[in-house]
């Protein structure tokens, strides 16, 4: 598990008359095992934020700590799920799963149980041996997360990953998520424009300004686990809803 600070983090683009300033004076932490959902206007540097603890982007200004060290660039205690599925194509599932143990030189037995036990996790035990080409969308997001559970990060950083699917898939991924994050007891970092996706998920939703990206609000999440889609129903949920709305409206008319 791991543990993430931020501390007055910045980042600009470009120079002089063109500087943007994407992000100012971010300042959160998220505990160890914490399911962190940050939302925002949209170009609030909300994937700026991700990328920089991602170690993609580097910060212009303050720092991004994980478990008291420093990020400087990608690390294997970090591990990254975008919203387009990034399998390479001439690789089965379970050759996309096993591809950073391969790299990491663990040998094919162990490689090929690692793998099978992430299929398993994910519902695509049957399907092993399948090119990403023969894969729904659901699917070939289900193998980006367990190719990203192999490896075992310290923490799970998600950009919208469920942005580009159906809403039957989506629902069934975010439980599926929910599933996971339970068996793995991992920290999770993740991104989302879906308010309704945020509640459900998250432990902390933390809600960003308009750009230059701040965090104004921190909202807990005090809705009982285990959750699935029946939250969504209840008195609880809708004043949360209504809670993050306010807010997030509050940025978008400034």
């Amino acid at each position: 598990m791991a543990n993430l600070v931020l501390e007055n983090l910045g980042k600009t683009f470009g120079h002089g008359e063109k500087t943007v300033t994407a992000l100012q004076d971010i300042s959160m932490q998220v505990g160890d095992g914490e399911f962190a959902v940050v939302v925002g206007p949209s170009g609030c540097g909300k994937s700026t934020l991700l990328n920089i603890v991602a170690g993609l982007e580097p910060e212009t200004e303050g720092q991004a700590l994980i478990n008291g060290r420093r990020i400087h660039g990608p690390g294997a205690d970090r591990g990254m799920v975008f919203q387009s599925y990034t399998l390479f194509p001439w690789l089965t599932v379970r050759k996309n799963i096993e591809f950073g143990l391969r790299i990491k030189g663990i040998p094919a037995a162990e490689r090929a149980e690692t793998a099978r036990r992430y299929l398993g996790l994910v519902g695509l035990s049957e399907f092993e041996n399948a090119l990403p080409s023969e894969l729904s969308g659901g699917m070939k997001q289900r193998t980006a997360i367990a190719r990203v559970l192999a490896n075992k990060p310290e923490m799970l950083l998600m950009d919208e990953p469920f942005g580009a699917l159906d809403a039957q898939t989506r629902l069934q991924l975010q439980d599926l998520t929910l599933d996971v994050w339970s068996k793995e007891n991992a920290t999770v970092l993740f991104i989302t424009h879906d308010i309704d996706e945020a509640i459900l998920l998250a432990d902390n939703v933390y809600i960003m300004s308009r750009r230059p990206g701040r965090i104004v609000e921190t909202i807990p999440i005090d809705i009982e686990r285990p959750r699935d889609h029946r939250i969504t129903l209840t008195p609880e949920f809708a004043k949360l809803k209504g809670v993050i709305m306010e807010r997030l409206w509050k940025e978008i008319e400034a």
